[in-house]
């Protein structure tokens, strides 16, 4: 049979179908189900200014999309998928979401809803606040159409009569300002009783749009956001400083190509076309929807309404045991430490960092970044570091997808603190996880090293699921060591002892100990893979599954988002099983297992089995030393995975989810839940 995948775009739009089924799911509280929603809009978001954004620029290379007929397939699918699932966000919002809210006393009141009070308070919020900040743009060849950017409100207006020259200029566009917010919550004496009442900014400025044009009728309009290509691009072999020269590149990425236009549902449709032609798109990439153009603004609401029993339980993440004397050196040197975020606190490896920092027979640090955000504990902990002396490098990414600002501002404050700051390897993307620290023990230097699935980001740490390890075992800190001896010299990275790095290893590693399976099934013994990942979409790892799966090998695959590989196919994958959990928190963590003939083989990792990752980043993949760890790692990170029946999906051959669900007797049982249990710490217990 000839080798099958499926379509990477649809599987990842079929990702966001299976987020919006918690908006859906009337068992999880309802602000809960609004962020959920909010989450869809963000997802599609990035898969329009990524993902779409790409296939249109490589029809354009050498013509278009009519010279293109495969690519052109592939976006008309994507379009048709893309234009369901919006009506079906909307209609969730406005059937289900929307009623639940407001009979739980939080509402969004348009300006139609309103009593003469509220509509007396949005005027006068009007005329303070808003209105001063428009700029209304009549257009004509002296006012031509306004530079749009990306994603931010704007309005087009078509007005009758002729403006106070005489002319009959028709379209007028109106920007909403940047600094207001979107969302505005009413005075709470404007609202019922033990309620709590918001409008949104679209609505107060449709209320009073007309005000902005005096002696000229408002015949229609319709507020309207365009989402434009953000990838980032540089001439890497032409340029100096990289730097100096993303910093450039930021400033343009507002402005990028366009990809979708959303209007409002009743947007005319000669001003929904008179967009189209402005940003040079065509009917395809129109959206009209039945609410708010961005729904990611309604997060604001989650967290204004101020209603705790209308969200997820409060969960406070468990923490390690105490550290030997308080001295986390002395607590590595005992013993490797596993930590499994968010269900064990973060806090122990910002401790790790901090005591290095303070620590006198600490001499050198050293930490990758890929994702920390603006504010980060770390940072300010690797800048002490420097500043007293350590000698501190940094393997700043600054192509991490829009986090390049922060890491940028990072690094200019690393730079003057004394820290060696680097780029990692032009044109690969560091997205390795390690964090070294060298110091002087009683037997000479000794390395303690963190290695993680995640980012050293305080807030994702929070809700993505993720491993890390401390450990100060010799070889692998040698190890974690000549990765920044390759990352900062350039040179080719020595032969190592326990890790997997791409590009260099670590899709051949992985396609090794795959075979190696498919080589102990074949003689009549147990073959059996785990892997627990972000994405399945790499051809030759795809391949060596099928083969595997071909000579007898057992495989669950448990792949948040999408996976190309068609399982279940008959005398292709008949022993590939793939689930999907969509739950509280992101799941994010990489385990790689391969049974081994009872050696248990269990690898954590930064990299997803993409094309990406393992041939064109820089990427770490490492043992689980420890036999008892190694044994958490499987308890926690993939048995419970494989027993979910409430927040699992489970993929068809023919690339379709369906829920699993508990049937008949079966209990119910939820992966996520099991480890709040396990590893939290109890309400009524202190955090630290």
């Amino acid at each position: 049979m000839k080798t099958a995948f499926l379509d990477r775009e649809l599987s990842q739009l079929a990702f966001n179908r299976r987020v919006m089924a918690q908006a859906e799911d009337t068992s999880i509280p309802v602000l809960e189900r609004l962020r959920y929603l909010c989450i869809v809009s963000s997802n599609l978001d990035e898969f329009f200014e990524v993902r779409v954004a790409s296939l249109l620029a490589a029809a354009s290379v050498d013509g278009d999309l009519a010279t293109h007929p495969a690519l052109a397939a592939t976006l008309e699918r994507v379009s048709n998928e893309c234009h369901e699932l919006v009506k079906r966000q909307y209609e969730v919002f406005n059937t289900a979401v929307l009623p639940e809210m407001k009979a739980q006393g939080i509402h969004i009141v348009r300006h139609s809803q309103r009593n003469e009070a509220q509509r007396a308070w949005v005027k006068d919020y009007f005329d303070r606040e808003v209105r001063p900040l428009l700029t209304p743009i009549g257009l004509d060849p002296a006012h031509p159409f306004p530079q749009v950017v990306n994603k931010s409100l704007n309005f087009i207006v078509a007005l009758s009569g002729k403006d106070a020259f005489g002319r009959g200029t028709a379209i007028a566009i109106v920007k909403a300002p940047r600094v207001l917010p979107r969302v505005i919550r009413l005075p709470d004496h404007l609202s019922k009783e033990g309620g709590v009442s918001f409008c949104l900014l679209s609505s107060v400025i449709h209320a009073h749009i007309s005000e902005l044009f005096a002696g000229r009728d408002v015949m229609a309009y319709s507020q309207f956001r365009v989402t434009r290509d953000s990838d980032l691009w540089v001439d890497e072999d032409e340029v100096k400083n990289l730097r100096q020269a993303l910093k450039g590149e930021l400033q343009g990425r507002a402005y990028g190509r366009s990809v979708r236009i959303e209007v409002a549902k009743n947007c005319p449709p000669e001003l929904s076309q008179f967009l189209l032609d402005q940003f040079s798109l065509d009917q395809s990439r129109l959206y009209r929807v039945d609410g708010p153009v961005n729904m990611v603004r309604l997060n604001e609401i989650v967290e204004q309404a101020r209603r705790p029993e209308l969200r997820f339980p409060p969960f406070i993440a468990g923490v390690q045991a105490k550290t030997v004397n308080n001295d986390i050196f002395a607590t590595i040197r005992k013993h490797d430490i596993l930590l499994h975020h968010p269900f064990q606190s973060f806090q122990t490896v910002i401790d790790f960092i901090r005591s290095a920092a303070l620590d006198p027979a600490v001499v050198a640090i050293k930490q990758t970044v890929y994702r920390t955000g603006m504010n980060s504990d770390l940072m300010e902990a690797l800048i002490a570091a420097a500043r007293s002396g350590k000698e501190v490098t940094v393997v700043v990414e600054l192509m991490a997808r829009f986090d390049e600002e922060a890491n940028i501002n990072w690094a200019d404050k690393l730079e003057q603190a004394g820290a060696q700051v680097v780029y990692g390897v032009v044109g690969l993307k560091t997205h390795a996880k390690v964090a070294l620290v060298i110091r002087r023990d009683e037997g000479g230097l000794g390395y303690y090293a963190h290695l993680g699935t995640g980012n050293y980001h305080p807030t994702t740490t929070k809700f993505y699921t993720d491993f890390g390890i401390l450990t100060c075992e010799p070889q692998l800190g040698r190890d974690v060591n000549e990765v920044f001896m390759h990352l900062t010299s350039l040179t080719r990275p020595q032969r190592m002892n326990h890790i997997w790095l791409a590009p260099f290893a670590l899709q051949d590693q992985v396609i090794k100990a795959i075979r190696n399976e498919a080589k102990i099934a074949k003689t009549g013994r147990p073959g059996r893979i785990i892997a627990k990942i972000n994405a399945l979409t790499d051809e030759p790892v795809i391949r060596a599954l099928y083969a595997a799966s071909q000579d007898g090998v057992k495989i669950d695959l448990i792949v948040r988002g999408a996976c190309t590989l068609m399982p279940g196919v008959p005398g292709l994958s008949e022993n590939i099983r793939v689930r999907s959990i969509i739950g509280r928190f992101l799941e994010h963590s990489r385990i790689y297992y391969f049974r081994n003939d009872l050696a248990h083989d269990v690898m954590l990792a930064s990299a997803d089995w993409m094309n990406r990752n393992l041939l064109r980043r820089i990427e770490v993949a490492f043992p689980v030393l420890d036999r008892g760890l190694k044994r958490r790692v499987i308890a926690e990170g993939l048995t419970p995975y494989l027993k979910d029946n409430s927040n699992a999906w489970e993929l068809d051959s023919h690339g379709q989810y369906q829920r699993r669900k508990a049937r008949g007797k079966q209990k119910a049982f939820s992966a996520q839940q099991h480890l709040m249990e396990l590893l939290g710490t109890p309400a009524d217990m202190p955090a630290h």
